[in-house]
């Protein structure tokens, strides 16, 4: 795509890897560009699901470009489609998304791989959310975070801005899985492969459920979902994938999924 956003296709998999050295930081034209990836890939048929990583040994991201902001980048511009990075906001993102964390991940860093749906991690990764010490807050993640892991941790981690490593981030479930950096994005494919494989149609599903439930009860959920008011949900349920997986039960084989 261009020099700061390399994008690759294997199969049905999209690999995207930022690449702004030294930081993989993020200024206003990259997350342009990074939402207009994800939104081709949001509605590509042919591709399933996105491998977010990025170039470097030392950072996956540094958030927020301090630099461009210095020469008069305004903090609260115009991201793009997405949002900050491409995926925050970008509306019916109803793919998987695997984010291979393989260093620094502090302030929109962090809030970046959190917008993924699964994240991996190298062993030495670290992370954190520093903005407090900058005067300014750490939006995305004040709403995210104490949702994610206990409430008093998340309160503490945005009140200080402290740094915490990959073995901390795990223990609070923050991440999913530690793995050798020379293995990292060896395990982030042969995930995305296992996804790939699966029923596209009902990972669509699971996401707009999710989002549905972050702000409503459990009753009115339930209610959406049995009444198909959910597009996902009802596509499901009127799809040939919903009888192939029926009979490839019953018939004792593997399903063969066709995402309609």
């Amino acid at each position: 795509m261009t020099t700061s956003i390399k994008t690759t296709i294997s199969g049905s998999i999209l690999e995207v890897t930022l690449d702004r050295p030294k930081a993989n930081a993020i200024d206003l034209q990259t997350s342009k560009i990074m939402g207009e990836v994800f939104a081709k890939f949001r509605d590509d048929p042919n591709l399933r699901v996105a491998i977010l990583t990025s170039s470097g040994d030392k950072f996956f991201c540094a958030g927020w470009d301090l630099k461009a902001a210095a020469d008069g980048e305004a903090v609260d511009g115009d991201y793009g489609v997405g949002g900050f990075g491409g995926i925050q906001e970008l509306p019916n993102l109803n793919k998987p998304i695997i984010a291979a964390v393989n260093g620094i991940a502090c302030g929109g860093g962090l809030e970046l791989a959190m917008s993924a749906d699964i994240i991996i991690a190298s062993e030495d990764a670290t992370f954190a959310l520093p903005e407090i010490l900058s005067g300014t807050v750490a939006d995305a993640a004040s709403i995210k975070l104490p949702k994610r892991i206990p409430h008093h941790i998340a309160m503490e981690l945005l009140f200080t801005g402290r740094w915490f490593d990959v073995n901390e981030a795990y223990k609070w479930g923050l991440i999913n899985e530690i793995v050798p950096k020379k293995d990292l994005l060896s395990r982030a494919r042969k995930l995305a492969e296992t996804l790939a494989s699966g029923p596209p149609l009902v990972y669509a599903a699971i996401k707009e459920i999710v989002r549905a439930a972050e702000n409503q009860g459990f009753h009115e959920t339930m209610e959406k979902i049995t009444s198909r008011q959910l597009k996902t949900v009802d596509k499901l349920y009127s799809s040939e994938d919903q009888l192939e997986g029926a009979r490839a039960f019953s018939e004792k084989r593997l399903p063969v999924w066709k995402g309609k």
